[in-house]
């Protein structure tokens, strides 16, 4: 056997001795209402997500950060400027792997227990996974596990994953939060005791939920010891001006927000703008059934229509990048290949007249109105672009896009719904979609989004029914390659394939912007983030190590 790791990971006491970072509350003010007050150990903060969705099968917590749930790893770095490494945190070390790399064996840690006082053995870890895998579970997650064709118990404290073939990005899948088995009932995980009840090793126990509130209390029997924040209280509050309100009047020590009303209240007395690089990326999924953007070359045409520079200066006010493909420049994967064989950087203007002069060689010329039309007035240049009705900034950016196509020629009808609403019109309308669920590892940026639908896939996973066979064929051989550069190699062979024949209009990644209160307290650095985030990551990802300052 012979560890993963060719070099031992940043611990989370380095990362923490290296940043040093003051925790941006209405402590240090003395403001009035749920903040904090003191410098003690209570935090407050205001998210948009719901609080009844804190079960690990269904995804909370999946990419190993979590007050509530541990995984076998944790992400630990000193900054958000590269990926993290992944080190042991309920693994008592980093996992040995088989030479054919089909074996990974993982030993527990002694003594840890749930917060219902019961053991964590391999059993429980066993149980966790297996439940993402059921069918019955009906698990958004399933398709990033589905590597992991058994696991194996052979005494309490040790886990084996076998898998069908070498997976590089096995580290991240054992970022998982487990549950006790006790608790895992079969049955769809949307209907788990644990959505509302939720039972991990994590630093912090679920002590009151109520409608709009949890409060979290520090576990003193953990490992580490129990928090120098010892309540941390998560307010659900759905609209963004509400929690802008909140941070602004001191009610609350901490929230997240759209860039641009961050931005705009960062300059108030007392708070605190911070901006976190991030895997996030925005795109466009076009349904290739459409009669419109079915057309191979309407979509090469379209991806050059776009200015996402232009998406960066105005809708996210400076915070996020250009993006071309679901696999970002935070990867070593990544290579900065031309749309449509057209290098990103050129000019805006540029790609707009050679988006023009693609959509006339298909075919479509200006109709009475300015809309391009094909075969007389039978076929018009619109399609329905979808995005959930509750995000103001996919609302915004659906905006600017329909702008940016408009004057190619192009009719964008917007169409705010509920994600049910949008599922049930997959295929038939283009839908704005969010990605970097789980981004410590590439190939769940890549998979979901640009291989073709498979039985496994989720309902969001590739709406608009994308499928080439050379991209399939090249992902498929990333997955099974061992060696990094050959799996780089074939990353790269996706992406060339893919912007030969594109099946999105990829727009931005993002920086996610919180506004802050001082707390009086010192700790680790924010980290690189994943599509999720709010209040359990930006700066409050590793609350359990903050200290107090003098």
């Amino acid at each position: 056997m012979r560890p993963f790791y060719a070099v031992t990971g940043v611990g989370l006491a380095v990362a923490l001795a290296a940043s040093g970072c003051a925790m941006p509350s209405a402590a240090g003010d003395g403001g009035e209402g749920g903040g904090s007050g003191d410098t003690g150990g209570r935090v407050v903060l205001a998210d948009s997500t719901p609080l009844d969705e804190f079960n690990p099968v269904s995804g909370y917590g999946s990419t190993g950060v979590s007050p509530l749930y541990e995984g076998l790893l944790r992400p630990a770095a000193t900054d958000d400027e590269s990926l993290p490494d992944l080190v042991p945190a309920l693994a008592a070390a980093e996992p040995e792997v088989s030479d054919d790399g089909l074996t990974w064996t993982v030993r527990l840690r002694e003594g840890v227990r749930f917060h219902d006082g019961t053991a964590l053995d391999s059993g429980d870890v066993a149980a966790t996974y297996r439940a993402v895998a059921d069918p019955v579970s009906g698990s958004p997650i399933a398709s990033d596990y589905t590597s992991i064709a058994r696991i194996g118990t052979p005494d309490p404290l040790t886990v084996e994953f076998g898998l069908d073939a070498a997976d590089p990005g096995m580290p991240a899948r054992l970022l998982l939060g487990i549950a006790p088995s006790e608790l895992l009932a079969p049955g769809p995980a949307a209907e788990s005791t644990l959505n509302t009840a939720p039972v991990g090793t994590g630093p912090y126990r679920l002590q009151r939920l109520s409608p709009g509130e949890a409060v979290l209390v520090g576990d003193p029997d953990h490992r580490d010891g129990a928090p120098d924040v010892d309540t941390l209280v998560l307010r659900s509050v759905p609209d963004e001006n509400a929690r802008a309100q909140m941070i602004v009047t001191g009610e609350v020590d901490g929230t997240v927000l759209p860039p641009a009303l961050a931005a705009g209240l960062a300059d108030r007395d007392g708070l605190e703008l911070v901006s976190v690089n991030t895997a996030d990326w925005r795109a466009v999924a076009l349904p290739t059934a459409h009669p419109f953007t079915g057309d191979p070359a309407v979509r090469r045409a379209l991806t050059l229509a776009v200015d996402r520079e232009s998406l960066v200066e105005h809708v996210l006010a400076g915070h996020g990048r250009p993006a071309t493909s679901p696999i970002t420049d935070a990867y070593p994967e990544f290579e900065p290949v031309g749309v449509a064989g057209v290098q990103p950087d050129a000019d805006p203007a540029v790609r707009r007249a050679d988006a023009r002069g693609r959509l006339a060689e298909a075919g479509w010329r200006p109709g009475p109105d300015g809309v391009l039309v094909r075969g007389g007035s039978a076929d018009r240049a619109e399609f329905v672009l979808a995005y959930p009705v509750a995000d103001s900034l996919r609302r915004e950016l659906a905006s600017a896009v329909a702008d940016q196509l408009r004057e190619v020629g192009v009719a964008v009808e917007l169409w705010g719904g509920t994600w049910d609403e949008i599922e049930a019109r997959a295929g038939e309308v283009a839908v704005l979609l969010g990605g970097g669920d789980n981004p410590y590892t590439v190939d769940t940026q890549a998979y979901r989004t640009l291989h073709s639908r498979t039985p496994l896939s989720g309902p969001l996973d590739n709406p608009g029914g994308y499928g080439n066979a050379d991209v399939d064929r090249a992902l498929d051989a990333a997955r099974r390659a061992s060696d990094p550069a050959e799996r780089t190699h074939f990353y790269r062979q996706a992406l060339r394939a893919y912007h030969r024949d594109p099946g999105h209009l990829f727009l931005v990644t993002l920086e996610h912007t919180y506004l802050v209160r001082d707390t009086g307290h010192t700790g680790p650095a924010p980290i690189l983030e994943p599509h999720s985030h709010g209040t359990t990551w930006g700066p409050w990802w590793a609350i359990a190590h903050w200290t107090a300052r003098p």
